[in-house]
């Protein structure tokens, strides 16, 4: 499916964003919708959910908040209209931090999410998320970086399997200039 559309926003609703990619317009909901700027061009992570009734794309800034996304829907009685308000008020390192310390009220604070949910959300991802966000989140930093240099994309995602992700960022970004040299 779409893992992102980059475009123009055409505009905005109270929950939603339409994105113009060369003539269409895609409707993608949003978390904070009003964070976009029309005429502004954005790329947004998506993620195109089908049900038995309906059909919809969910947008993000970020890579990282698209991922933690997909593991919240993954868990039970949590869909994607309740995990979309999750990141209108709350980080992603927020909301990991709160499934790691086992912080039931800080995610109870959110819609829809009760004390039921909140303890099955700790159940299901409570020590699967911390790394996995950080590498989500250096590989960005490292595709950016490099790609400020000139590097390509399809060059970048190459050298990205072969990094040391225990190691800083600052020696992640040295591994991967010298791979790239190579």
């Amino acid at each position: 499916m779409y893992n992102y559309i980059e475009g123009k926003i055409d505009y905005i609703t109270s929950n939603s964003i339409t994105i113009d990619n060369h003539g269409i317009g895609y409707n993608v909901y949003v978390a904070n919708p009003y964070s976009y700027q029309e005429g502004k061009e954005y790329k947004v992570y998506t993620y195109h959910h089908m049900s038995e009734y309906d059909q919809a794309l969910y947008g993000f800034k970020e890579l990282a908040e698209k991922e933690l996304f997909l593991r919240l829907i993954n868990v039970k009685g949590l869909g994607p209209k309740v995990a979309l308000p999750m990141f209108a008020t709350g980080s992603v390192d927020g909301i990991v931090d709160a499934i790691e310390r086992e912080n039931v009220l800080y995610l109870t604070k959110f819609p829809k999410v009760g004390d039921k949910l909140a303890r099955q959300i700790i159940l299901d991802l409570k020590g699967k998320l911390a790394a996995s966000a950080q590498s989500v989140q250096a590989d960005s930093e490292i595709v950016e970086v490099l790609e400020g240099l000139g590097y390509k994309k399809p060059e970048i995602k190459k050298v990205l399997p072969q990094i040391d992700i225990s190691a800083s960022i600052e020696d992640q970004i040295k591994q991967a200039l010298k791979l790239m040299l190579k």
